[in-house]
């Protein structure tokens, strides 16, 4: 179809949908790389590195560990200056901040999926009002026509009504498909936080489960601080 017009002639056929497609399309290609983007720059450390980074530091240099991650854009970093950073306050309390952390986290991370579903939901939907409009439109111009009704003049119409439906799928197809994987790949960073955060609090309380070697895992617990009565 494209290859016998351009694609001002084919916006041209969408009629009064051309631009409300086009809006939509807009808004489904910034909400997609923006969403892209922020997973890619945010999400590119593993939690397998991170713990590593964590068990290879000494007592002494947790402090510095802690304020090296916080300054880095990884979750996985942020997670483990989190950790740190309340490693001497009780087990329950740190779970508790570790929560309402990774809540905060998933809001993000979900943070326009919503827009993006609904972007390929309307999309088809606007397409086939256009395509209504059109075929109203074609009907409308042959009714008040004497010239005889030809093959070559329905399709010609049929046409031009249909390339709404087209336009329509091809703003919904990468919207619906973008905002699943990002779902699901939003999801996994959550996951592998939430691991890290289990790994990492039974890691300060003196135990590694993952670890092949428990003799060689395992550390001092934290001392916490209990005041003078």
């Amino acid at each position: 179809m494209f290859e016998h017009q351009s694609w001002s002639e084919f916006f041209a056929q969408l009629g009064p949908m051309g631009w409300p497609l086009l809006v939509v399309s807009a808004v489904a290609l910034a909400l997609l790389g923006e969403r892209l983007w922020f997973l890619l720059t945010t999400a590119h450390r593993g939690i397998s590195g991170s713990f590593k980074r964590l068990q290879c530091t000494a007592e002494a240099e947790l402090d510095q560990l802690g304020k090296t991650c916080e300054q880095e854009r990884a979750l996985a970093s942020r997670a483990t200056a989190l950790l740190l950073q309340h490693r001497k306050v009780d087990k329950p309390q740190r779970e508790e901040i570790a929560a309402v952390w990774l809540q905060d986290q998933r809001r993000q991370l979900h943070s326009g999926l919503r827009l993006l579903m609904v972007v390929g939901i309307i999309s088809p939907l606007m397409g086939l009002l256009g395509t209504v409009l059109g075929l109203i439109g074609m009907f409308a111009g042959l009714s008040g026509s004497n010239e005889p009704v030809t093959p070559a003049l329905l399709a010609d119409g049929l046409g031009m009504a249909l390339s709404t439906t087209a336009a329509g799928l091809i703003v919904a197809l990468p919207a619906i498909a973008g905002a699943h994987l990002l779902a699901i790949w939003s999801d996994r960073v959550v996951a592998d936080l939430e691991h890290l955060f289990n790994r990492g609090n039974l890691w300060l309380e003196g135990l590694d489960p993952c670890c092949k070697t428990p003799d060689a895992c395992v550390r001092e617990p934290v001392n916490i601080a209990v005041p003078a009565q």
